[in-house]
């Protein structure tokens, strides 16, 4: 008993150091992400836009639905002319009646690009693509896709 207490008084303040130097590692690892390539862009309208898939995980769980994070680069065009985006991953675009219902999928950002939770599957299979619909103040709607990367797809 009196060992430990003497191996406790003696190494104490190496465990306080390693306490003050943890924030630091977990500070440089936020502050340097790594993220897949930029899918390729695509001419939308007035806009060219090249989507970036945060990670290469798969869909989670987020306010009961299944969504993937996305970043959208706005290479051509003016954010501002965009009244309302959404983004989705399925078979097919769903419809804007049915996006506009809840939170998930909106675009959200600045003129620099747009973050978007993509709704998602729990399962992302090679049938589905990644969907962006827009909608100008106009009331022009513009739909695109991209193909999913392999990467990204969960065998059957």
């Amino acid at each position: 008993m009196v060992q430990s207490k003497v191996f406790w008084q003696q190494h104490k303040f190496k465990l306080n150091g390693l306490v003050l130097l943890l924030p630091l590692w977990f500070l440089y690892d936020s502050l340097t992400p790594e993220f897949p390539p930029a899918w390729p862009a695509q001419q939308l309208g007035q806009f060219e836009i090249a989507p970036i898939p945060l990670d290469l995980k798969p869909p989670y769980a987020h306010h009961d639905e299944y969504v993937k994070d996305f970043y959208l680069s706005f290479t051509q065009g003016d954010i501002a002319a965009i009244r309302q985006g959404y983004l989705n991953i399925g078979p097919a675009p769903l419809p804007l009646a049915e996006l506009q219902q809840g939170e998930e999928g909106i675009l959200h950002g600045s003129r620099h690009g747009q973050h978007v939770h993509a709704i998602a599957p729990p399962q992302l299979t090679a049938t589905d693509k990644v969907w962006l619909t827009l909608q100008t103040w106009q009331g022009e709607l513009l739909t695109t896709s991209w193909q999913l990367p392999d990467e990204l797809v969960q065998p059957q």
